[in-house]
């Protein structure tokens, strides 16, 4: 694959940010130590122009807290939001109704209303293997979501073959493509398009805690990423954006804020600079001091 020119001459269509945005370890790292300060997403949406949904996997969201966040943002006009489906549907795998799923959707529905929603990702675990009938569950659920933009993460190497990814492709769903520690049967990096909607996750290389038991969770996903391994996905994001009309990049690393750390090198280094960068993150990670313009690293923006 080669090298992409960088910053890339157009990357409107490409949107990086972390998933989630509500950690209790963020806060004094990513957003400042005060109860009083802005607002989780005024921040977010200020530094990126996407965040994934994460609450939305544990619970279900009501449409009056994703209105909410749409107040939040109402002045970032290029911000978006992708929306994880809930883990009855995709680690359980519990039977359901239209009901019940439309449950699970309520809080996409004001996204998707006001042109907001990127898409539903739909992420499965490692033990979720090609199988007859999860081919099939992965057809109903792609066939019952038909009205919403889908994005299917598959974390098992016996997905990762042609006649899935032109499944994925007549179903009109997207391929999400990962960086995970590439262990025993697991999906390794790559750029697939099988849909309008393409999708990347790091989810960091924790090589030593991600089969580990008896851990706490936050470890398989505290992971800072080098410049280099970042830079070496470059030419597959952009292969992405030439054959996609969105990308969207999310970046999963979250603990002590290490994903917005992230996110922001990965704009820069395909957008050539980041306007905005928190300073309290500033203070944890002073390395991204040099991603700002030169004219705001002295006098970083502080209207957070």
């Amino acid at each position: 694959m080669n090298s992409p020119d960088l910053p890339l001459r157009d990357a409107s269509h490409v949107h990086i940010g972390p998933s989630g945005w509500h950690y209790p370890d963020w806060r004094g790292v990513v957003y400042p130590s005060s109860a009083r300060s802005a607002h989780p997403l005024r921040v977010i949406s200020k530094m990126f122009s996407v965040v994934e949904v994460n609450t939305s996997f544990y619970r279900p969201v009501p449409a009056r807290m994703a209105e909410t966040w749409l107040e939040h943002v109402r002045d970032r006009e290029r911000f978006r939001f992708t929306y994880k489906l809930h883990q009855s549907l995709t680690h359980d795998r519990s039977e359901y109704t239209e009901n019940t799923l439309q449950t699970y959707l309520d809080g996409a529905s004001p996204l998707m209303a006001a042109n907001r929603l990127g898409c539903v990702l739909a992420q499965f675990p490692w033990s979720f293997r090609r199988t007859d009938a999860n081919e099939a569950w992965l057809t109903r659920l792609a066939g019952d979501l038909a009205g919403y933009p889908l994005v299917v993460e598959l974390r098992h190497g016996s997905w990762d073959v042609d006649d899935v990814r032109a499944l994925f492709q007549s179903l009109g769903v997207g391929w999400c493509n990962i960086d995970q520690p590439v262990l025993r049967d697991c999906v390794g990096p790559a750029a697939y398009v099988t849909s309008d909607v393409a999708y990347v996750r790091f989810h960091g290389r924790r090589y030593d805690m991600w089969f580990a038991d008896g851990v706490p969770a936050f470890e398989r996903y505290n992971y800072l990423y080098s410049s280099q391994e970042l830079s070496d996905w470059l030419p597959r994001i952009a292969s992405m954006a030439e054959q996609a009309e969105e990308v969207y990049v999310l970046t999963n690393n979250h603990y002590r804020g290490q994903a917005p750390a992230n996110a922001l090198q990965l704009r820069a280094m395909l957008e050539g600079s980041c306007l905005h960068i928190a300073p309290s993150l500033l203070d944890h990670y002073p390395d991204l001091r040099s991603l700002l313009p030169p004219e705001r690293q002295a006098f970083p923006d502080t209207l957070f």
